[in-house]
């Protein structure tokens, strides 16, 4: 998909915003993309600029949930795991009210295929035990594929967004 293409279905997200309430305070955490996935950051920007208190996920090591860090726009990275950025060491870990999740693909029941290491289904999980986390993926409507094989580690989708509509699966 061209760049420009990833661009505006970014800012296409963005300009919809998120299918539940947030208020002042509410705890989001998004993502850093990689490559060519889509860009969370204008949607980002915009919960920011409504008072949300936003996190990025930190790789804490194979087999372990991510951890989940404070993050302002403008705030200092570092290249963590795969050169992703993530926030500084120093950054107060959070437990987001909204995880925004990224995929390679999703289906219509709520399932997502990842990059494989299981890192955002351990990280509901565990958030889901101690609290109601709303898990939304992201994605290019090009990557819906009729179904996704499903194991019984996976997390669930409530939402999905793409450029071209926001999909209720809960």
């Amino acid at each position: 998909m061209p760049a420009a293409e990833r661009q505006a279905a970014a800012d296409a997200i963005a300009a919809r915003g998120l299918p539940v309430e947030v208020t002042p305070g509410t705890i989001v955490s998004g993502f850093m993309p990689m490559k060519t996935e889509i860009n969370p950051l204008p949607l980002l920007r915009k919960l920011g600029g409504a008072g949300a208190l936003l996190a990025l996920p930190c790789i804490a090591g194979r087999g372990r949930p991510l951890i989940m860090r404070a993050w302002k726009i403008g705030d200092e990275l570092k290249a963590g795991q795969w050169g992703i950025r993530e926030p500084l060491p120093e950054a107060p870990e959070v437990a987001p009210d909204i995880v925004i999740v990224p995929l390679a693909a999703f289906d219509r029941s709520g399932q997502r295929i990842g990059y494989g290491a299981g890192y955002y289904d351990m990280t509901l999980a565990a958030l889901r035990a101690k609290k109601k986390v709303t898990a939304i993926g992201i994605a290019f409507a090009v990557q819906e594929i009729p179904q996704v094989p499903v194991t019984e580690r996976d997390e669930r989708l409530d939402f999905v967004l793409t450029e071209q509509e926001v999909i209720v699966l809960s």
